[in-house]
């Protein structure tokens, strides 16, 4: 990004939206990085007006002790640990023990700082990215051992934060690869106006900074092609033992693909197949021993001579995602343009079966859509409930039949009491689309918030049955004015689409709050048309605000429910 592109984009900022405040903890003057972590920050915020609150020069662990922000941004370099370690302090540098012990109580300090900053708020780190002055006995092609003991208390401190919720560590290979070492360091302008970056190392750390406080969501599925893709060679014509993946055959890059594949999956991504080719012959190559992502691992098949669009959309409705929540791959430019055609919003990627350098970046770009902060029990789950999800909406219109529900053996829990500790409640919140109440995202902060209120109404939703435990699904949110239940946050998974789990939900918050009516925060997005669908089978027109179910209305149109049901201790309707 370029600074007047960056300048523009926060003067065009409207003063209206509701205001994101980061606070930016370096001891350097700011400036340039000021202005690329706001720019980067608002380009991802787009309905909240970011505010950059600037620290004090030269202390960033009183910058991290004062005030109460959404966020805090902390741009580490050596000279925050000592400032003999930068260029512009008149100390002597003849005493590394003493700067030695000088940076590890102030790592000590900055950590019990960031301890201290408040639930809920995050916090993105970058290590120093700046070289070491040349005051160590050495010549510059040996590490002294002092520069391996301040290494040393640097990975321990990132160590230890790194485990605090909402805290995370910039990865220092990303920034070698986006700003070359030889390229961050502006000795002129740290020496007149005390900014040691230069700019394009300023726009590198605002954006990297700003991802970290403001990640994409990640993908949620993978469909692949087979042949010259998940293997080199076409099965077809050289058979299910000759198409091969392994160094042997100068084809480990099919190889490394399988094991992220692999390892993707077993982090609760969807893989799928859509293949043009003969199921049975396929079917062989894919229950090979020494394939790299085993069979079970990849559902649904999608084997067939058919259009791979037609396959994709199966496979999408299958895992009942949206197409922008998936990438596929195929080795080839035509079968790509047909299904990005179909399908506009998903992720068509070429597989670089001949490029190894192309090969190598794929696999990066791939571990990037895909990555996740935490993983859960949930994330386990994943796969083995889309399968279950296949057999409630086998049945005529979608839904299961009346025989197959009562049958189904299912709990449903709900937990009002530890949401706030629960990273995956606000995970659901910000990744769930379809069955979303008016597609709001949430910051940890806001939502921290939200739940310290006297009034506040919170609870996961769990679910299971005979197939398995479907583990958290879905969360409510909101708070009781009077004898009604205001409902502004309501999301549940897809995966749990077809069981009347959210007619279950409505029917909790009127028994456990002895509500007379429900007033539901609607607003139709483009995606979130099933719980349209299921809100116009009480009320006569969504448009209606406040859009209100009153008890009599529910209990007079609610299908029957045949779960059981956890966790509804009435509570007192005195807040």
């Amino acid at each position: 990004m370029k600074l007047t592109e960056a300048l523009k984009l926060l003067q065009g900022t409207s003063p209206q939206n509701q205001p994101y405040e980061v606070l930016l903890a370096c001891g350097f003057t700011p400036l340039h990085l000021e202005t690329f972590l706001g720019a980067h920050l608002q380009r991802r915020l787009t309905d909240r007006c970011v505010k950059i609150r600037k620290g004090l020069y030269g202390d960033v662990a009183g910058t991290l002790e004062t005030g109460s922000v959404f966020a805090v941004a902390l741009a580490l370099e050596w000279s925050d640990l000592d400032a003999r370690l930068g260029y512009r302090s008149a100390g002597a540098w003849n005493s590394t023990v003493d700067i030695v012990s000088s940076v590890r109580m102030m790592l000590h300090r900055i950590e019990d700082a960031i301890s201290r900053v408040s639930a809920g708020v995050s916090v993105a780190i970058s290590l120093p990215t700046l070289s070491l002055p040349p005051l160590f006995h050495p010549a510059g092609w040996q590490i002294s051992m002092a520069e391996l003991e301040l290494e040393k208390l640097l990975l321990e401190f990132a160590s230890s934060v790194a485990t605090r919720r909402g805290c995370g560590i910039v990865h220092p290979g990303r920034i070698g690869r986006l700003s070359p070492l030889e390229g961050r360091y502006d000795f002129k302008s740290d020496l007149n106006t005390g900014l040691p970056y230069t700019l394009a190392h300023a726009d590198v750390m605002g954006d990297t900074l700003a991802q970290l406080l403001a990640p994409p969501p990640p993908k949620k599925g993978l469909i692949t092609d087979l042949d010259d893709t998940l293997w080199f060679g076409i099965v077809g014509e050289v058979g299910p033992q000759n198409v091969c993946w392994d160094l042997a055959s100068h084809r480990q890059l099919h190889g490394l693909y399988q094991k992220l594949l692999s390892t993707l999956a077993s982090e609760g991504v969807l893989v799928g197949v859509a293949s043009k080719n003969d199921p049975e012959i396929a079917g062989q190559a894919l229950r090979r021993d020494d394939i790299l992502i085993q069979n079970q691992k990849m559902f649904p098949l999608e084997i067939s001579w058919n259009a791979k669009s037609g396959a994709v959309k199966r496979i999408l409705g299958t895992w009942n995602i949206g197409a922008d929540s998936v990438v596929f791959v195929d080795d080839s430019p035509m079968e790509l343009a047909e299904v990005k055609s179909a399908h506009p919003g998903i992720e068509c990627v070429l597989f670089p079966k001949d490029d190894l350098k192309a090969g190598y970046e794929m696999l990066g770009h791939l571990r990037d859509w895909f990555g996740k902060t935490r993983l859960s029990e949930e994330d386990a789950l994943r796969l083995e409930s889309i399968r279950q999800g296949a057999s409630f909406r086998a049945t005529e219109g979608g839904s299961a039949s009346e025989e197959f529900l009562e049958q189904a053996n299912a709990m449903v829990t709900f937990d009002f009491e530890t949401v706030a500790a629960d990273p995956r409640a606000l995970d659901l919140v910000n990744k769930t689309n379809q069955f979303n109440l008016n597609g709001r995202r949430i910051s940890e902060s806001d939502w921290q918030g939200r739940l310290a209120r006297k009034e506040s109404i919170a609870a996961t939703v769990s679910y299971q049955d005979r197939f398995g435990p479907l583990g958290k699904i879905g969360v409510l949110g909101g708070h009781k004015t009077g004898d009604s239940v205001e409902l502004d946050t309501w999301v549940m998974s897809c995966r749990a689409f077809a069981r009347r789990i959210e007619h279950q939900c409505i029917k909790a918050l009127f028994e456990r709050y002895d509500a007379a009516a429900i007033r539901f925060a609607f607003q139709p997005t483009a995606k979130n048309s099933p719980i349209g669908e299921m809100l116009a089978g009480f009320v006569d027109n969504l448009t209606e605000e406040p859009l209100s179910i009153s008890r009599e209305q529910f209990e007079e149109r609610c299908p029957k429910l045949y779960h059981q049901v956890a966790g509804l201790e009435r509570v007192s309707t005195i807040f």
